[in-house]
């Protein structure tokens, strides 16, 4: 059985690495355990954030928030919820997808910058991210950033830890912007689009002057699977979030409306199934199924997203929506995850990335999760990581 240390600060935590750095221990980071596929790597041990937890600052008029890595999300979600402020990238939860128990931890969040249907007009979570305390790979507590905007040192150090999933430094600490909770919300659904006409209405959205917060579209075969099958009108379902003060978001979707009804039937969502509605879209909640086919998380370029679908439809079977006006797209393989296909046609359209979310134990093992980088990529983080970590003390086994 792997060894787990839970170290109970930060202090403790910092000699756990040095003792590491100097031996051949290696460690994987722990938090809430929700955010990783894999059992730990032979030969590793878990370093555990369970027990660095806490809010240790939260100024609701300046709207930034403090807190230790090992906090649950739920934790915070709360505390600004009684402030009626939140995160504004909306972090996912994939524990229904892939199986996971525990609880995410804000530590988690950062470390995968797990990020939301909001991402694509307020920003990814490491964009939210101010500072960071860490414990690099030499057993050494380094704080970069601050608790305010106007303080940027280090701020690029932090942004470089988001993401990082665990493989750079152990997070003990992170500060962090928050945003209020707009008033209401509103969704416009436009029935009965294909691929190619749901990214051409999404385009048309995304040019008015009606700040859309959201942009997704549900072909046939999903959308009798989000809002209880209760979504409005028939076939695919393409669907535009609005949020902000009552008045101004009936204004902007009466002006939507009005623009998006040269593209089909137009009805509208109210705040509490626009609510349900955003929240199964940003979890993924069509592929919760209880099973272990592949499913794949791709990030392309909007315009290329459905041209994707449609190049791997005539090869293999697939199911897919789309989010971040189509830039987002998630995939189900019906058997083989099929990599090296997936990934040939991201590149011929452009790039982006292809992470394996899902997917049995032995396909797991036997398949590169992670887009493969290139070769300059590839060197400089590896400049990166010899950086914050030398003795190559952290090993990754976190996906987002």
């Amino acid at each position: 059985m792997t060894a787990v240390h839970e170290p109970l600060s930060e202090e403790a935590a910092a000699r756990l690495v040095q003792v590491a750095s100097l031996s051949s221990a290696r460690f994987v980071i722990r938090g809430g355990g929700t955010r990783s596929l894999f059992s730990p790597p032979e030969g590793t041990e878990a370093l555990s954030t369970r027990a660095l937890a806490g809010i240790t600052a939260y100024n609701p008029a300046e709207m930034t928030m403090t807190a230790r890595s090992g906090t649950p999300l739920a934790e915070i979600e709360a505390a600004l919820a009684e402030k009626r402020q939140m995160l504004a990238f909306e972090p996912t939860d994939l524990k229904a997808l892939t199986g996971a128990e525990g609880a995410s931890t804000i530590g988690g969040v950062f470390a995968t910058n797990a990020s939301g249907p909001r991402r694509f007009v307020a920003g990814a979570a490491r964009d939210s991210l101010l500072g960071v305390r860490f414990v690099n790979g030499c057993g050494e507590i380094v704080k970069a950033g601050g608790r305010v905007m106007k303080n940027v040192t280090g701020l690029d150090l932090a942004k470089v830890l988001a993401g990082s999933h665990g493989s750079l430094a152990l997070v003990t600490e992170v500060t962090f912007r928050v945003l209020p909770v707009p008033e209401t919300a509103a969704t416009v659904v436009v029935s009965g689009l294909n691929d190619a006409e749901a990214a051409a209405a999404m385009a048309t959205a995304m040019a008015l002057p009606v700040e859309v917060s959201g942009a997704a579209h549900l072909p046939e075969s999903v959308r009798g699977r989000f809002a209880g099958g209760a979504l409005p009108g028939e076939g695919a379902a393409t669907v535009l979030r609005l949020e902000g003060l009552a008045a101004s978001v009936a204004v902007r979707q009466e002006k939507l409306a009005a623009e998006l009804a040269a593209f089909g039937p137009v009805s509208v969502l109210d705040a509490e199934t626009t609510k349900a509605l955003w929240r199964e879209i940003r979890d993924a909640a069509p592929y919760a199924d209880g099973t272990a086919r592949p499913l794949w998380r791709v990030s392309v370029a909007p315009t290329m997203g459905h041209q994707l679908v449609a190049a791997l439809r005539l090869e293999t079977g697939v199911d897919a929506f789309y989010d971040w006006q189509g830039g987002l797209l998630w995939l189900r393989m019906e058997a083989d995850p099929e990599a090296a296909l997936l990934r040939r046609y991201v590149k011929a359209l452009g790039g982006g990335h292809a992470t394996l979310v899902r997917a049995r134990p032995e396909v797991l093992a036997a398949t590169p999760v992670f887009e493969p980088q290139a070769e300059a990529v590839a060197a400089l983080s590896a400049q990166v990581k010899a950086s914050f970590d030398p003795s190559g003390v952290f090993v990754s086994r976190m996906v987002g």
